[in-house]
């Protein structure tokens, strides 16, 4: 119960933001009698970067610093530390949510532990046609699309992961189609306001 999700691919993160999203619906709808115009679903990159950042937009990590460790020479997050020594940041793999300080937005384990889905499909050209406001690129892959169109980003690295892929901006991939040990999601959720049942 106190361990992130793994072994999801993105496909199951979705239906699992389909499922929640109907799940508190329903809940409103019956104990309260109102429904919300909302959604849980999976936050695009841009999102899910700003989160990590915590309000530090010019430092590499979302603890705010340009460093894997504090003052005191503790690890800030889950990652494969040293020359690949696992254990020396307190985990040989997966820790409990929120074993780690929170980012300045009190959001925990934005980097390392695991590393999460986003909505946003991953190109390595897709800088070059997204705009600075809004910069997402989606595309819901079909059955029969070559496997490079099933890429999506995912971002903060991992228990297994060098520090490298901690860094806020550092954007990786999978497969929509598969799940790993190594990658979780986490859902945002878009409030559009409240209808009340007279």
């Amino acid at each position: 119960d106190h361990y992130p999700v793994v072994g999801v691919n993105w496909n199951q993160a979705k239906a699992f933001c389909v499922w929640r999203t109907e799940k508190l619906n329903k809940y409103l709808q019956e104990q309260k009698g109102e429904s919300m115009l909302s959604e849980f679903r999976l936050p695009t990159e841009a999102e899910w970067e700003w989160a990590a950042r915590g309000g530090n937009h010019l430092n590499p990590y979302p603890w705010g610093g340009p460093y894997t460790r504090n003052d005191r020479g503790c690890f800030y997050a889950n990652f494969k530390p040293l020359r690949g020594n696992f254990v020396a940041d307190g985990g040989l793999s997966t820790l409990i949510v929120a074993h780690y300080p929170p980012n300045d937005f009190g959001l925990y384990d934005m980097a390392g532990n695991v590393a999460e889905w986003t909505s946003s499909s991953y190109s390595s050209m897709s800088n070059t046609y997204i705009h600075d406001m809004n910069p997402d690129f989606q595309y819901m892959a079909k059955e029969s699309d070559p496997s490079a169109m099933k890429r999506k980003v995912i971002k903060g690295g991992s228990w297994k992961d060098m520090s490298y892929y901690l860094q806020c901006g550092v954007r990786s991939y999978e497969y929509q189609y598969e799940s790993r040990s190594y990658i979780g999601f986490r859902c945002v959720r878009s409030a559009m306001g409240r209808q009340y049942d007279k």
